[in-house]
């Protein structure tokens, strides 16, 4: 039995706990940056350069790892069980689907493949992820995998295709579908287009909830980042992308906020991706205007962001309209 898994915090669980099988840890970020239909050779070199610039993953090293687990995922046949143990947030959905794009198109033989994905567990408020849980409480989830086949693999190739294109309309698809057969899908899929410019201010949703955490007095960058994640649970960031965010909104000349009672911003970097603990964070006069919707930020700042396969840059026709959940249609 094979078991691929969301992350090492997971996989390491796992190596201690009585469940039987091999561990295939899948180390990547498809929640953030640039991602495509199947990711050649240059696309995936592109895509390394740009994690390396803003998330401080060393290229060489990501393209080495890619490649590798990707020839471990071409070697699945060699298993009579897999099983895919992920939740529901986007970061986790992503991931999912992409494996059942690749699974999609291979010819598995006899293997059967199985999916565990929980978006709550007893006891555990809010509810994360798996890493949250213990070896013991990992333990408790064998066996409650189900076996999946042509649906929840077509679904997913659907899914993941509709995410790694440049067209919005197809990434608007993906919340009209019929998601049942991944049933975490839709919830995570809208999460996803509500990071685009709301249509109020300009600001996504990472970014106005962070502004308003700020200005409700959450100063300091460990706080931020444990509130904001506990608000937006569904997105699944960890500190090295709310540290990317962070920086954006720290970048003059045009900021939104700014850092009191420390030196100069720290480096892009995987071992310290947030501001010195000793930092406080300070909403500026124009993240005041930019909150209330008196000011524009995509007007003023303008963006240069990809959201999967979608490349958003310059005037934004594409707005999020949060008291309606959608996105806005152009005029």
């Amino acid at each position: 039995m094979l078991h691929i898994v969301n992350g090492d915090s997971v996989g390491d669980k796992l190596r201690l706990s009585r469940i039987e099988g091999d561990i295939l840890v899948w180390r990547e970020v498809y929640s953030f940056g640039p991602v495509f239909p199947d990711m050649n050779e240059d696309e995936l070199q592109f895509r390394a350069q740009y994690l390396a610039r803003t998330l401080g993953i060393p290229a060489a090293e990501f393209v080495e790892g890619c490649n590798s687990q990707e020839e471990q995922l071409r070697g699945i046949h060699q298993h009579e069980d897999v099983v895919l143990w992920f939740e529901h947030d986007l970061f986790d959905q992503t991931m999912l689907a992409y494996l059942l794009h690749q699974l999609f198109k291979q010819s598995l033989g006899d293997t059967r493949v199985h999916l565990l994905c929980i978006g709550e567990f007893p006891g555990i408020e809010p509810f994360h992820g798996l890493g949250q849980l213990s070896v013991e409480q990992l333990e408790t989830l064998e066996g409650t995998w189900r076996k999946i086949g042509k649906d929840e693999f077509a679904l997913g190739s659907a899914i993941w295709q509709a995410y790694a294109s440049s067209k919005v309309e197809d990434h608007l698809a993906v919340v009209c579908m019929n998601t049942s057969a991944l049933p975490y899908a839709h919830t995570a899929f809208t999460h996803h287009l509500a990071r685009f410019p709301f249509a109020f201010n300009g600001l996504g949703i990472v970014e106005q909830t962070i502004l308003e955490l700020v200005s409700d007095g959450v100063t300091t960058p460990a706080e931020l980042f444990r509130q904001t994640g506990d608000r937006l649970h569904v997105l699944g960031m960890g500190d090295v992308e709310f540290g990317h965010w962070l920086r954006r909104m720290l970048q003059q000349p045009h900021a939104l906020l700014e850092l009191q009672d420390t030196g100069q911003l720290n480096e892009v970097s995987l071992d310290a991706p947030l501001p010195p603990r000793n930092s406080t964070i300070m909403i500026t006069a124009l993240g005041r205007s930019v909150l209330t919707g008196e000011h524009d930020w995509i007007t003023i700042a303008g963006i240069d962001q990809w959201y999967g396969g979608l490349h958003l840059q310059g005037p934004i026709d594409w707005r999020w309209d949060s008291r309606e959940g959608r996105l806005r249609t152009p005029q």
